[in-house]
């Protein structure tokens, strides 16, 4: 189900916000532009700062964040984290009140997406696993694309929420249905950015400008949003923080768990998982996922 038309629900509010990282702050501020309510929790308190001065309430605790709370959002790191948060000492679990909404926006198992919403559930609040693609660039514009699994009433609930943070959102099924999705995503960016990689590795080693080459390829079948959006860091071989590479393998790990539990063989993410845990390795875990390059250059005579 897509919902550019559906109604806006504009009753919605109060909604609080844990996990304040590189994507995390950005969609915060969204909500807070949107005209909501907005509390804010992360583990690290003084990422916080900005968003109070903008106009966000503090919370000591994530109990204390859902206290209140009509919609409580997280963007954490993994599914242990999001556990913690939800079930752990003064979690989230602990603060929601039945008839509240818990919306997942980090990248999870869709098994523990559907394992979250079955506990949720029998405490009366709903739950949607809301992972979103788009980079940093797409979080700090308000375009992300969002992957949504959930109950009906619930993705309809939260759907205002969903729309102040992204462009497209598309409802795919039960709980887990978006993060089943997001490993998909994940699979695809992984064939990308090898094949974007090659591509400009190919350029540079035949003194071509490499730069023209691949926008001239914009145009055509070959386009992407990495053709468009890390071009330029494949040439310059500069890999600013946009997503972390050690957290796209963290994703890739999921995906390749799904594989072994469905018989999926995906040789190409293989491949990509690989080569990110040589990168992490040589301490480049937090440059930017387009840094598969280096591996590409390197081996291509090209400094890596």
């Amino acid at each position: 189900m897509n919902f550019d038309n559906a109604d806006a629900h504009h009753d919605i509010m109060t909604v609080g916000f844990a996990g304040l990282g590189t994507m995390g702050a950005p969609m915060a501020r969204n909500l807070l532009a949107a005209g909501f309510t907005v509390s804010v929790w992360n583990r690290t308190a003084s990422r916080c700062d900005d968003l109070v001065l903008a106009g966000a309430r503090r919370a000591e605790n994530p109990r204390e964040l859902a206290t209140g709370s009509d919609v409580v959002v997280t963007c954490l790191t993994d599914s242990p984290d999001v556990e913690a948060v939800l079930f752990g000492e003064n979690g989230l679990a602990m603060g929601l009140a039945p008839g509240a909404t818990f919306v997942d926006c980090s990248t999870v198992s869709p098994l523990k997406a559907e394992e979250f919403a079955r506990r949720l559930r029998d405490l009366g609040v709903g739950s949607v696993d809301a992972p979103v693609t788009g980079g940093s660039e797409g979080a700090n514009k308000g375009t992300l694309t969002i992957l949504v699994g959930g109950d009906d009433v619930d993705v309809a609930r939260v759907q205002p929420v969903l729309r102040a943070m992204g462009a497209s959102i598309t409802h795919l099924g039960p709980p887990g249905a978006g993060q089943w999705a997001k490993a998909i995503n994940q699979v695809i960016l992984a064939g990308t950015y090898l094949g974007v990689a090659e591509g400009v590795t190919l350029a540079l080693k035949a003194g071509l400008d490499a730069s023209r080459v691949l926008g001239a390829l914009a145009g055509g079948a070959a386009d992407s949003w990495v053709v468009r959006n890390r071009v330029g860091r494949m040439i310059d071989n500069d890999y600013p923080l946009g997503f972390k590479i050690a957290l796209h393998r963290k994703d890739l790990g999921i995906a390749q768990e799904l594989a072994k539990a469905t018989g999926a063989d995906l040789p190409v993410t293989d491949l990509a998982a690989r080569f990110e845990d040589q990168l992490v390795a040589e301490g480049r875990g937090e440059d930017d996922n387009s840094a598969l390059a280096r591996i590409i250059r390197r081996r291509s005579g090209l400094e890596g």
